[in-house]
């Protein structure tokens, strides 16, 4: 279909951000071509070069030279579009389908050329991805919810014996935040019914709707009279337990400092005791030390709280028994 003249100056920009850049700077005639062939636009070369003087008033940065024109600056470069779409491709609890949709919206956004660096993208269906449809959706009602200052009630699920999702309850809570914490979006919310804060999986959280009833402020929540302290979150509960963070003692080697450091940020307090050989004080979630404690158990041996010690004392006996 042959459109009119005066969207020219809209295509002209469409097609220097599709097909140039520094390494492949279009002449007039490459420029008309394409204006043909895509848009069904027939010009001259002269309002090719007036259109491009329009742009560059407008502020847009076009660099022309003997080679021919190209776009200058883009809104991203081709490293931080590779980025994100990466970030899209391992990310779990994207579907599919919403994948393939998200990545082909950020290609376009790096144009014709940007197109051959990422072959790697359309083997998204090699990797594993949520079935849930509603994710997406999801996000866009927790902040509808937010930002009315209402409740939300929601299904939440866990995966059968057939890979699907299958209700487990129906929950009405507070909502106050969205956190991506170890490639999963959780919504941060208060449980209305038992009144504790909790985190849900947002990939779990189907059939949600925004309620007309007022949610609980933050601040009348048991430990966040202060608001959210989002350096907690990410260190003090690396498995997104809601149990009160403790302080916890534990004794390792050298050689794990970076593990730790990577669980649990650099707010640490570390002594060396030993060639080799240091005591490691933090706060943190005592259920998600013992996961921790026992992922790391040949490495790691936590002093106090005696609580905690004791759990894992019990625990390791437990998992002993299973390989006698």
């Amino acid at each position: 279909m042959l459109e009119p003249k005066k969207t020219l100056l809209l295509r002209l920009y469409q097609v220097l951000c599709d097909y140039s850049d520094a390494e492949h700077p279009l002449t007039q005639a490459a420029i008309i071509s394409v204006l043909s062939r895509e848009y069904g636009l027939e010009v001259e070369r002269k309002a090719i070069g007036r259109n491009m003087s329009y742009l560059k008033e407008m502020g847009y940065e076009i660099v022309s030279t003997k080679q021919g024109s190209y776009l200058e600056e883009k809104p991203f470069e081709t490293s931080e579009l590779r980025l994100l779409i990466d970030s899209v491709l391992c990310s779990r609890h994207i579907n599919v389908k919403y994948s393939k949709d998200l990545i082909n919206k950020l290609i376009h956004l790096g144009g014709n050329n940007f197109k051959p660096h990422v072959k790697h993208v359309y083997s998204v269906n090699e990797w594993a991805k949520s079935t849930n449809c509603d994710f997406l959706l999801n996000i866009d009602i927790v902040d509808e919810a937010i930002e009315a200052g209402n409740e939300v009630i929601f299904d939440y699920n866990k995966i059968g014996e057939d890979m699907q999702l299958h209700k487990t309850k129906t929950h009405i809570a507070s909502p106050y935040q969205m956190i991506l914490h170890n490639q999963h979006y959780y919504l941060m919310a208060l449980n209305e019914y038992w009144h504790n804060m909790a985190f849900y999986r947002m990939d779990k959280i189907t059939n949600m709707r925004v309620i007309d009833k007022p949610l609980t402020p933050i601040r009348e929540v048991e430990g966040y009279e202060n608001g959210i302290d989002y350096g907690q979150i990410a260190t003090a509960r690396p498995y997104m337990f809601t149990d009160t963070p403790e302080r916890v003692v534990l004794k390792t080697t050298n050689n794990l400092l970076d593990e730790i450091v990577d669980w649990f940020g650099t707010d640490v307090k570390v002594t060396q005791l030993a060639t080799n050989e240091i005591e490691i004080i933090l706060t943190v979630s005592p259920n998600a030390m013992e996961y921790w404690a026992m992922q790391y158990g040949s490495y790691v041996e936590v002093i106090s709280p005696a609580s905690l010690r004791t759990r894992l004392k019990e625990k390791s006996a437990e998992i002993a028994k299973k390989y006698e």
